[in-house]
């Protein structure tokens, strides 16, 4: 079975131990599982995407470089990109999580950033670059499109109809440490409080400011 997915990822192991853990889930067990590997996985990644967004966008302003880094290493994209590596048939789950769909994407992507830091670990930077530039190349070709500013869009509008700023409260902050979750509420003249959720007050306004734009049609 490892063989078959080394086939997949175009890696191979020298230490097999890591790529079991990497496929490890903390419901098969929680002594020997892919947690700290997701957790250093998750920072190679983002060293390696953002990288590579400096190269390609030399002249792009941060702000867009941002919004570029956030789609590519967001759990749509890393769940995307699982699937196509089929990580799911490989994974080690408990039997509480088996049938779990609605659980699947996130356990997929998780796994997807411990195989990243398991590659780290077993070859180093250059072979986790590879893997990742290989699994995410089409999507950062992809991200030659500016995302459209929610934010920026609803303070406009705001400013032209009321002359006002759209008033953005933080709301609360969960998780785990290295991983919080943030809830922020946004609100315009004459509309209801509308909550956002993000990996940091930003993307949580950005994400409430869309969420806004929507229900009002902007």
């Amino acid at each position: 079975m490892s063989k078959e997915l080394e086939e997949i990822l175009k890696y191979t192991f020298k230490e097999k131990n890591l790529l079991h853990k990497a496929l490890t889930h903390k419901s098969y067990s929680n002594d020997i599982n892919n947690e700290k590997l997701e957790f250093l996985g998750d920072r190679v990644l983002g060293l390696i995407i953002s990288k590579e967004l400096l190269d390609r966008y030399p002249n792009e302003k941060e702000g867009i470089i941002d919004k570029k880094f956030a789609n590519l290493v967001n759990k749509k994209t890393c769940a995307n990109i699982a699937k196509k590596l089929n990580l799911k048939k490989f994974l080690y789950l408990g039997s509480s999580h088996k049938n779990l769909e609605r659980s699947t994407d996130k356990i997929i992507s998780d796994c997807l950033e411990a195989l990243v830091g398991a590659i780290y670990l077993d070859g180093g930077l250059k072979s986790s670059e590879k893997f990742i530039l290989n699994c995410w190349g089409s999507y950062i070709d992809k991200s030659i499109i500016t995302l459209i500013d929610s934010k920026t869009k609803l303070q406009e509008y705001s400013l032209k109809k009321f002359k006002k700023l759209p008033k953005y409260t933080f709301f609360k902050k969960t998780g785990p440490q290295h991983k919080p979750l943030f809830k922020t509420e946004v609100e315009i003249q004459d509309s209801k409080k509308i909550i956002g959720i993000g990996t940091s007050k930003k993307n949580a306004q950005q994400n409430a400011a869309a969420k806004l734009i929507k229900i009002l049609n902007i």
